[in-house]
C-alpha cells in the first residue's frame, strides 16, 4: 500500500510522515537527497537550467514511484511526484522560467510515467493558511527558506488548492491551521482516527 503526504512548505509533512510510520509501523519514504547537478547551474540562470532541474527530479521521483509499487510494505511517502509537476513545475513555468515549448516537453514524460504506476492508495493533505506556514517555517528556522515571499507561499497553496479540488483518487484533507499534532496526542489521535476510518472503516 502506498500513502502519500501532501502540502504546502512548513505545513508538517516530514513530521507527520514520521509520527505516523512509527504509529503504525509503516515504512516512510522521504523525498531523496542527492546531489543534483543541475542545481549550481540553476541558481547562475534559473530560466535557462530550469527544465534541466525539473527534468532531473522528475526522473528521481519516478524511481522513487517504481520502488514503492514493487515493494510488499506499506509505504508512506513525503511529499508525491505529482506536487513536483503540478505545483513547483506549474508555478515555474507561471514565473516564466519554462517556456511552453519545455513545458509541453516535460509534461509529456510525466503523462508517459504515470501510464506506468498508479496513484498513492491514499493521499493525505495537510491544509494550511500562509500565516500558519509562515509560523511553522520561522519555528524551524532553516536559514534559506527565510527568504521565501507571501506571494510565493500564497501562490503555491493556490496551486495546491486547485489541484487537490480536482483530484479524483482516493484523500483526505486534514485542515492543519489548529492542529499541533507533533506535541499534542489529542490532535495526532484526531489525525490517526481519520485515516482508521478511511482504509479500515469498511472491515470493522
Amino acid at each position: 500500500m502506498h500513502i502519500g503526504i501532501a502540502g504546502n512548505i512548513g505545513c508538517g509533512k516530514t513530521t507527520l510522515t514520521r509520527m505516523l510510520a512509527e504509529h503504525y509501523g509503516w515504512t516512510p519514504k522521504y523525498e531523496a537527497v542527492t546531489y543534483n547537478p543541475y542545481l549550481e547551474d540553476y541558481y547562475k540562470d534559473i530560466p535557462r537550467w530550469s527544465y534541466n532541474l525539473e527534468t532531473y527530479f522528475l526522473a528521481q521521483r519516478f524511481k522513487d514511484v517504481l520502488e514503492i509499487a514493487k515493494s510488499k510494505d506499506v509505504i508512506i511517502q513525503d511529499r508525491t511526484l505529482f506536487e513536483g509537476v503540478y505545483i513547483f513545475v506549474a508555478n515555474n513555468r507561471a514565473m516564466g522560467n519554462l517556456s511552453d515549448r519545455d513545458f509541453d516537453t516535460y509534461m509529456q514524460l510525466f503523462e508517459l510515467m504515470m501510464s506506468m504506476v498508479k496513484a498513492p492508495d491514499l493521499l493525505i493533505y495537510l491544509r494550511s493558511s500562509v500565516p500558519h506556514l509562515v509560523s511553522q517555517i520561522q519555528k524551524r528556522g532553516r536559514d534559506y527558506e527565510q527568504t521565501i515571499s507571501l506571494d510565493y507561499l500564497a501562490g503555491l497553496n493556490e496551486r495546491y488548492e486547485a489541484w487537490i479540488g480536482d483530484y479524483k483518487s482516493r484523500l483526505l484533507v486534514i485542515d492543519a491551521d489548529n492542529l499541533d499534532f507533533q506535541n499534542n496526542p489529542e490532535d495526532f489521535a484526531s489525525i490517526t482516527d481519520k485515516i482508521d476510518a478511511e482504509l479500515y472503516g469498511l472491515f470493522q
